[in-house]
């Protein structure tokens, strides 16, 4: 049977090809989708921001979390946080518009994978639940951008201090017990004692008696 040759590979062989090369790029694409979707994304005028908080994306109750937010104007260009006049404020979920921020972390420039300057501030959600993070800025000088105002919801998971106040209790009750213990030995050398002088002064009365 004659087999058709695309430089120099027979036809058999080219489709396993295709299917192969159709495969890599089925897996390539699902994992930069898989990469872009681990950070939050926002977007409003013509600024849009990327949110990400360390450790993983995963921030825990009682624990501080490091927390950076990636500026860029449309196109692309970087707005690193000397440029922006920025604030951010942190609510917790659900909240009303005239509800008054939970925290208000002070921000400080840093680096980040290829970032360098953005906003960034450390964070530490005092519980378990849902928040929400809002970062508003506005040009520092000039009209390089419009004002905005970003919002991030965030899950936030419980974290070690719950266990903490577990081991509290756990510590003062075995504390109680330890002197429960304690006091166990005591009651019963009174109890012996006592019942030595009960059986002491029927012994004397018996030997008065006679």
């Amino acid at each position: 049977m004659r087999q058709s040759l695309i430089k120099g590979i027979p036809w058999q062989s080219q489709g396993t090809s295709k299917c192969v090369i159709l495969l890599i790029g089925l897996v390539l694409s699902l994992t930069n989708i898989s990469v872009a979707s681990a950070h939050n994304v926002k977007t409003a005028a013509d600024v849009g921001g990327t949110l990400h908080i360390q450790p993983n994306d995963n921030p825990r109750a009682g624990e501080p979390s490091q927390v950076w937010i990636a500026l860029t104007r449309k196109g692309g260009k970087v707005i690193p946080l000397k440029e922006c006049n920025c604030q951010l404020a942190v609510y917790a979920e659900p909240h009303s518009a005239k509800e008054p921020a939970l925290l208000e972390p002070p921000l400080q420039a840093i680096s980040a994978e290829r970032y360098k300057g953005i906003p960034g501030s450390e964070i530490t959600f005092p519980k378990p639940g849902a928040y929400l993070l809002q970062l508003s800025g506005k040009p520092a000088s000039g009209e390089s951008f419009r004002p905005f105002k970003l919002n991030f919801e965030v899950t936030v998971a419980a974290g070690s201090a719950s266990a903490t106040e577990t081991q509290k209790v756990q510590n003062v009750n075995d504390a109680v017990e330890d002197r429960k213990s304690g006091f166990i030995p005591i009651a019963i050398a009174l109890s012996a004692l006592a019942a030595g002088g009960i059986v002491f002064v029927v012994q004397q009365r018996r030997r008065n008696g006679e």
